[in-house]
């Protein structure tokens, strides 16, 4: 953790640096204001305590995970110390915009300054782009460990699993200075609404005194280029999975492998439909509030059900608890 705050302040530094460079003064005295769910008044406090409810469950399951992981021998294999990152991302995506929403609920002052949105826009893709491209080296994982078996270990070598986790980092890094860089060719004047929770790429730019149109093609080439490329790993990986477990002769063997694999599929097909109904489709006014109920989905309501379906869909993870746990009451 305290490798994760030292390089989180590293980066925050180079942002600031980077919107300083760029700004140029023209956007000093821009003011955002998150509208939220302030349309729907009766529903702010069940909202809140609802949010913070999952919220709480989102750290808990996730830094549980990643503690389990490191605890627990067994479960210092590849797959796992990709999962323990999987964990990592959802904790610090969640932790970048549920506690913005858990404020906009119950304050009534919902301002946010210039520097501060882009800022959580830029954590947040960051961590957004990074699961994506680590779900997909998940699913390579799960091809070499079924498809080369007695290969698996040296294969999957801990230098490899780094460079792999390094790559999805950077990656992200990448992509969200991408998109700082042509968010902040446009200009930005006054107090202006932001139709969201969240600092989200198309509710800012839609706020804009300029021209958005470059921008958003920016966003949509990366994002479209992104989910195939990562997609395109999964499905092929998949592909040689089911081709490999249909020779197999043991119906147990099987098994195993579909039950080991059907965590995974769960979490990639629920977070690749909402990015590309976000990212990869036309908004449109009349679709905002779909795009509130999906951005609720993949930076509040994913990040707690990852764990949830790793933890409750695993055996080797419940074994790993239940081991703890009597090791922990019988000492």
């Amino acid at each position: 953790m305290r490798l994760y705050y030292k390089y989180s302040s590293d980066l925050e530094k180079l942002l600031l640096a980077f919107l300083h460079s760029i700004q140029k003064n023209k956007t000093s005295e821009v003011t955002f204001i998150l509208v939220g769910f302030s349309e729907y008044p009766d529903l702010q406090v069940p909202l809140f305590f609802l949010f913070l409810t999952i919220y709480t469950v989102t750290v808990v399951g996730n830094l549980g995970m990643i503690a389990i992981i490191r605890l627990s021998p067994k479960l210092h294999t590849p797959m796992y110390f990709f999962l323990s990152h999987l964990s990592f991302v959802d904790f610090c995506y969640s932790t970048v915009v549920t506690p913005k929403l858990l404020e906009t609920l119950i304050v009534e002052d919902r301002r946010i300054s210039f520097t501060g949105c882009v800022m959580q826009f830029f954590f947040a893709c960051i961590f957004v782009v990074t699961e994506t491209f680590m779900l997909a080296v998940m699913a390579y994982d799960r091809f070499v460990a079924v498809c080369n078996p007695l290969l698996y270990t040296v294969a999957m070598s801990p230098k490899l699993c780094w460079s792999l986790v390094a790559a999805s980092y950077s990656w992200g890094i990448t992509c969200s200075f991408v998109f700082i860089h042509f968010m902040l060719t446009l200009f930005f004047c006054g107090t202006k609404f932001i139709n969201n929770f969240v600092c989200e790429h198309d509710a800012i730019v839609a706020v804009s005194c300029s021209d958005p149109y470059i921008s958003q093609k920016v966003i949509f080439i990366f994002a479209t280029f992104n989910e195939l490329s990562s997609l395109m790993i999964i499905l092929t990986s998949y592909i040689f999975i089911v081709i490999t477990v249909m020779k197999m002769p043991a119906t147990g063997g099987r098994y195993k492998v579909f039950s080991t694999c059907a965590s995974h599929l769960t979490t990639i097909t629920i977070f690749h439909s909402i990015i590309i109904c976000l990212y990869c489709v036309p908004t449109t006014k009349s679709s905002w509030l779909l795009v509130k109920v999906a951005s609720v989905f993949y930076t509040v309501i994913i990040p707690m059900l990852n764990p949830l379906i790793y933890s409750l869909r695993n055996k080797d993870v419940k074994d790993a608890v239940r081991k703890l746990m009597s090791s922990h009451s019988s000492s």
